[in-house]
């Protein structure tokens, strides 16, 4: 799915400007008339630091001598009890957590 096309995107290359109250209205933030200026140059000067940024390679070099080790899981005991660090949550069933439904 395209979601601007050729010439938009040329326009956008050549003119680095931002649509502030765009953005500000994607973000759900509140941006007066009055501040459109200071962010517009924030925004310009943020885009000029990400252009005036080195290139890096795309190979991954991976350091031979830095070896990971992984720690060995260790049961211990807890200070506190099931019930105690149950009652924080904001609902539980059957000693177990309720946490909203997040995948229909």
């Amino acid at each position: 799915m395209k979601y601007l096309d050729e010439r938009k995107a040329d326009e956008m290359a050549n003119n680095p400007s931002i649509d502030i109250k765009h953005v500000a209205k994607l973000a759900r933030i509140m941006i007066s008339d009055d501040e459109l200026p200071r962010y517009s140059e924030e925004m310009n000067n943020i885009i000029k630091m990400v252009e005036a940024m080195p290139e890096i390679d795309d190979e991954l070099l991976v350091d031979e001598s830095n070896v990971m080790e992984l720690r060995e899981d260790k049961l211990s005991d807890s200070k506190l009890s099931r019930d105690e660090i149950l009652k924080n949550a904001p609902k539980v069933v059957a000693g177990c957590v309720v946490v909203p439904k997040t995948v229909e």
